[in-house]
């Protein structure tokens, strides 16, 4: 499918280096510094729930939260914003041309990283540095005094290669898709510790991440069903009722409520404005 109303905007996802792959699950660069002006709907950026952590920082521009909840002030050139996992879909606004950078980090990564208390984080969006300690701050500083997006990423994982090797564990992971990390997660919850019961595993990851493990099962479940839309949608070949057959869902209504609820519309409708609506920016790029 073709994409000829969408504007000459930066859209990328950035895989990390190998040795941060179990770690960072990817970069988002978003710039429309040098697109042509875009009228307000075009300047939302729409995203899911996810069982992500990220950092944002804005390199240039404004950012607003508008759904759910607003934010006054808001996020400006300079600023770095930390946004925990989240249960619900949720929207920012540019007022104007901006260029931001996003890591996203897998949620028991950070957590083995900082030793967060990680449930604590759910749907929470907050300034660095009153989550995260000094050394994050002034490695934050650092990062956006650096003259391109090429070297702010380098700064970032030199910084976190170390850190990461001290507490990672032996379950070395290559860059994936979210129900791999998901399998991974489950296996070591299930073998950790002195009691391996089924509630015990439970309890473990939520503490790592956040999430239940049945909330992070439904991300991943959606998120495959998404991806297989979009592709065979690529293939003139799309069938929302085998898609849900194979993601595991009842039938297309239910695929089509969850989606709904985790991504804010429907399959059919994401994978069209994925291609021609540019506040779905994050769902064009997403593998």
């Amino acid at each position: 499918m073709t994409t000829p109303d969408l504007p000459s905007t930066v859209a990328r996802l950035v895989a990390p280096r190998r040795a941060l792959a179990s770690c960072v699950r990817g970069w988002l660069v978003r710039s429309t510094l040098d697109a042509p002006p875009l009228p307000p709907p075009q300047r939302l950026n729409r995203f899911p729930a996810t069982p992500f952590c990220a950092i944002t920082w804005v390199i240039a521009g404004h950012a607003q939260l508008v759904a759910p909840g607003f934010s006054e002030a808001g996020a400006q050139a300079g600023d770095a914003i930390f946004s925990g996992p989240r249960t619900t879909p949720c929207v920012t606004a540019n007022p104007g041309p901006v260029h931001t950078l996003t890591v996203l980090f897998y949620a028991d990564a950070l957590q083995r990283l900082t030793g967060l208390d990680m449930p604590a984080q759910i749907d929470r969006m907050a300034p660095l540095g009153t989550v995260l300690g000094d050394a994050w701050t002034g490695m934050s500083a650092a990062l956006l005094a650096a003259p391109d997006d090429a070297l702010r990423i380098t700064l970032l994982e030199d910084w976190l290669a170390p850190r990461w090797q001290s507490v990672r564990g032996d379950e070395g992971r290559a860059w994936a898709p979210l129900r791999d990390w998901l399998q991974v997660l489950a296996a070591r919850a299930a073998a950790a510790g002195a009691g391996r019961s089924a509630r015990m595993a439970e309890r473990r990851v939520r503490a790592w991440a956040g999430h239940p493990l049945r909330t992070l099962r439904r991300l991943a479940r959606v998120e495959a069903s998404l991806l297989a839309a979009r592709e065979e949608e690529r293939d003139g070949q799309l069938s929302l009722s085998d898609v849900a057959a194979r993601g595991g869902y009842a039938d297309q209504a239910h695929l089509s409520r969850e989606a709904r609820e985790l991504v804010g519309t429907s399959p059919r409708e994401l994978v069209r404005l994925a291609q021609t609506d540019e506040s779905y920016w994050l769902y064009r790029i997403w593998c």
